[in-house]
């Protein structure tokens, strides 16, 4: 089969890292890919937005499947574009897809469906929004309703940062139209959870659990990010929360998007805060894998992918199961200086040579490219350093020992990936 990954980020990466093991995959390419991702897969210089762009590249190559990593085009309508002319996606159709691309159509559609969400309100106009916020005693959080690469989301510990959060979205614009509707809900306390299924528009196939770490700074402060760091399993989610989390997030989503007429074949991705009374609650849904979660969980998931997706395509993922090595992994993101702001281009990355050979090491570029043999960075996420070891403790160990082997001017990461899982009762 010839397969195309839509994207260059370092979920692709890992991505077309396991697609390439998949005996049936004969040509894999990726459009743009990145540095990384030329080791394994051709890469292709359309944008991951270039919808016409990916369509005429699909027919001239006859491509098998296409694969779509990020939300951007799959909220513009990627899979029905491909679909409309016979050729087969991995990934939500523009409608299924709105469960991301709208924050107020999700936080609406959860409400009717009696998925546990937090108390919310949703605004299009700033003034009436601060004017709600001033009567409010509650901690809040505010959110872009539209796309915003997993950074328009304002965790605020007062009032007056809630209104300086609308004033940030709504106002000033900081991330364009996707601001121009804000939802403002209450604050949920407790540990934040990441669950991605596969889904084929009736029955769910789950991977294992994981955990994102959104902030910037070590000890879960500064900014929101699209994600500094993931590990996977979670060890405090137990089996009976997981059967929660099914029988009251996913199936009631997959089947209540089916109902509104909004079938979804892909991945959903369920941000759950898990409180302490241990009650599963969404913060959000989205329509792809996650970034950085995904490269733990690939370098775990056993079997081929391939026949997963495949499976999601042709609605019989209830055939499948897939195997999870027990061994835990890891990724640390090493970033560029000034991310999630503006940040610098062009450095230069040395070491990654010193790691080949370190066993259950693997370095899942995100922001790169390759030029004379060398490896600049090209963006703010630039490296998804991943490892996997017999404990947490020892994929920890592993995943900072690449990490301290690996040099840019500017490069920065948080030192305490993982270290919530450490306690497995509950992680303070």
């Amino acid at each position: 089969m010839k397969v195309l990954v839509v994207g260059g980020g370092g979920r692709e990466h890992a991505l077309c890292w396991k697609l390439s093991q998949s005996p049936r995959v004969q040509r894999l390419y990726c459009a743009p890919g990145n540095g990384g991702i030329s080791e394994v897969a051709e890469l292709v210089p359309i944008g991951a937005e270039d919808l016409e762009g990916i369509l005429k590249f699909v027919k001239e190559e006859a491509i098998d499947l296409t694969v779509v990593g990020p939300e951007a085009p799959l909220v513009r309508g990627l899979t029905d574009l491909l679909e409309g002319e016979g050729f087969r996606v991995f990934g939500p159709n523009k409608a299924a897809s709105e469960i991301e691309g709208s924050k107020a159509f999700a936080k609406e559609f959860m409400r009717r469906h009696g998925i546990p969400t937090a108390p919310f309100v949703i605004f299009e106009d700033p003034e009436e929004a601060k004017s709600w916020i001033e009567r409010s005693d509650k901690p809040l959080v505010v959110k872009a309703s539209g796309l915003a690469a997993g950074k328009g989301t304002i965790v605020c510990d007062s009032a007056e940062e809630a209104i300086q959060a609308v004033d940030y979205i709504m106002v000033q614009r900081a991330f364009g139209e996707a601001g121009s509707k804000i939802v403002v809900e209450e604050r949920l306390e407790g540990q934040e959870l990441s669950y991605i299924a596969f889904c084929d528009g009736e029955d769910i196939l789950p991977m294992s659990t994981s955990q994102d770490h959104k902030r910037l700074l070590d000890g879960d402060k500064g900014p929101n990010t699209g994600g500094m760091g993931a590990y996977s399993p979670v060890p405090f989610v137990s089996a009976e929360l997981e059967k929660r989390i099914i029988r009251e997030i996913m199936l009631p989503a997959v089947r209540g998007l089916k109902q509104e007429g909004r079938p979804y074949k892909g991945v959903l991705y369920a941000g759950l805060m898990i409180d302490r009374d241990g009650n599963p609650w969404v913060l959000e849904f989205n329509c792809r894998f996650g970034d950085p979660e995904t490269q733990p969980l690939l370098v775990r998931m056993q079997g081929d992918i391939l026949e997963v997706m495949l499976a999601c395509i042709e609605g019989r993922l209830a055939e499948l199961q897939i195997g999870w090595d027990p061994s835990p992994a890891v990724c640390v993101v090493m970033a560029s200086r000034g991310y999630p702001g503006p940040y610098e281009k062009g450095k230069e990355i040395r070491g990654l040579e010193t790691l080949e050979g370190m066993p259950d090491v693997w370095v899942f570029h995100a922001g790169t490219v390759k030029r004379d043999n060398r490896y600049l960075t090209s963006g703010g996420r630039v490296l998804g350093v991943t490892a996997k070891g017999r404990d947490l403790r020892e994929a920890i160990r592993k995943a900072y020992e690449a990490v301290s082997r690996i040099h840019w001017e500017g490069a920065h990461y948080r030192k305490d990936i993982g270290h919530k899982g450490l306690n497995e009762a509950w992680p303070s």
